[in-house]
């Protein structure tokens, strides 16, 4: 049976503001509200949305680079965010991040030797000839040449960079990586390249991931769970091949619906959703789907639905369906 690695409860995040440009009146950006999620031991969870949703919001919850207002993150059955500050340094070497622009988060100033050499240093993991070798073996294993650990960040095509940051996010030897959209700003070609290298990474080192992304068709192919997010809350929770064949939740449909294929005899129809996202400053009433959903009743506009299984072992939060 899988062990638990990762469990989210309830985790919430509220951001202050004003109404209005002159209004001294605050008001509250509800990024994150309310989300729950378990991942299990050497399991990709996907994580997918509308831009705006909270998904990166949440991974850096996760990750505790942002406080919390409420809610509770256990890894490995311990709160991190009741860890003090040594004990969560010591835990930061199981839990790391990708970022999506591979030039913005790596250190244009630094040589590819010291970018990825900090964590060693941190962490205290390798000096000297230990340390040099170890970056040498990273590089190795991302794809990247010996010779080019002296080079810098421009020096780099965008595919080579991301290698990189994943070199990088390797060398403290982590269990759990959050990658938040790593491949969305390289080209289509070298796309496919990173995605088959994270896939080889988990086998290689039995790494879990949660996997922040927008392109459906990746999803798919990377990820065993699948959670879709509206407006800071997870509506569906489901096993990936089951909700790609039947996505239950309005907009769990609408979304993948929009997803193109290349299949000409898989024609699905196209489901156009009515008006545009609402503001997460004063989201609807009831559930946050219903000014937009073709199914909405009385009772969606009043009660919000909270995730209930389905007879498919899906989580949907749905009074219709």
């Amino acid at each position: 049976m899988p062990e638990l690695l990762l469990n989210v409860q309830d985790l919430k995040k509220h951001y202050r503001t004003r109404k209005g440009f002159f209004s001294r009146t605050p008001a509250w950006v509800k990024a994150v509200d309310g989300v729950s999620i378990r991942i299990q031991k050497g399991e990709t969870v996907g994580l997918v949305g509308e831009s705006g949703c909270g998904k990166s919001t949440l991974g850096r919850l996760i990750l505790r680079l942002e406080e919390p207002d409420a809610g509770t993150v256990h890894f490995e059955g311990e709160d991190i965010l009741t860890l003090s500050a040594d004990r969560l340094q010591l835990l930061r070497r199981q839990m790391q991040i990708i970022y999506q622009d591979p030039y913005s988060s790596l250190n244009p100033r630094q040589r590819v030797d010291s970018i990825i050499g900090e964590p060693l240093d941190i962490h205290g993991l390798a000096k000297g000839k230990k340390r040099e070798e170890e970056i040498v073996h990273l590089l190795e294993i991302v794809g990247l040449r010996t010779e080019q650990r002296l080079l810098y960040p421009h020096q780099f095509s965008g595919g080579q960079r991301q290698r990189i940051a994943v070199a990088r996010a390797l060398a403290s030897r982590p269990r759990f990586i959050i990658a938040d959209e790593p491949v969305s700003a390289l080209d289509v070609s070298i796309q496919a390249q990173i995605v088959n290298l994270f896939i080889d990474l988990q086998s290689r080192f039995d790494l879990t991931y949660l996997f922040i992304s927008h392109d459906l068709n990746l999803i798919e192919y990377i990820a065993d769970w699948l959670a879709v997010m509206y407006l800071g809350k997870i509506v569906e929770w489901a096993r990936q091949d089951v909700i790609f064949s039947n996505p239950i939740h309005p907009y769990s449909e609408a979304l993948f619906s929009a997803t193109p294929t290349l299949d000409p005899l898989n024609k699905s129809r196209r489901i156009l959703l009515q008006g545009d996202v609402p503001s997460p400053i004063n989201p609807p009433s009831g559930c946050r789907f219903h000014t937009r959903c073709p199914l909405s009743l009385e009772m969606c506009r009043q009660d919000e639905p909270a995730l209930s299984p389905r007879p498919n072992g899906s989580l949907v939060a749905c009074h219709v369906r």
